[in-house]
């Protein structure tokens, strides 16, 4: 098991190029608000496909540094975060997008 990631420490992390940040929100709920800076958006459905790194559309930007995950509350980065961790990737759940603003989190839209 992982240690927790505050959300100030995946902030920092984050400007810093030290973590990678997985936005798994649906495409439309990414176009409502836009996604932290610096951020991958892949939808939790398509991260069967594009989080393993043995299927041949494997995203390499989630290797080689800890993977931040966050949806609108929570619930979908747990499951991506367990997904992810079952493939050998250090994943932490950082909760909602609305939880990444709220602690001053860089947004682009």
């Amino acid at each position: 098991m992982t240690t927790a990631l505050s959300l100030t420490d995946c902030i920092a992390l984050a400007a810093r190029g030290e973590i990678t940040l997985l936005d798994v929100r649906e495409v439309g709920e990414v176009q409502a608000s836009g996604l932290a800076q610096g951020a991958i958006h892949i939808p939790l459905g398509l991260l069967p496909l594009k989080g393993d790194p043995k299927a041949p559309d494997f995203d390499p930007r989630l290797t080689g540094k800890p993977v931040a995950v966050y949806c609108a509350a929570g619930a979908r980065a747990g499951r991506a975060v367990q997904f992810l961790q079952a493939q050998g990737i250090e994943a932490h759940n950082i909760g909602g997008f609305g939880d990444w603003v709220a602690a001053g989190g860089p947004v682009e839209r």
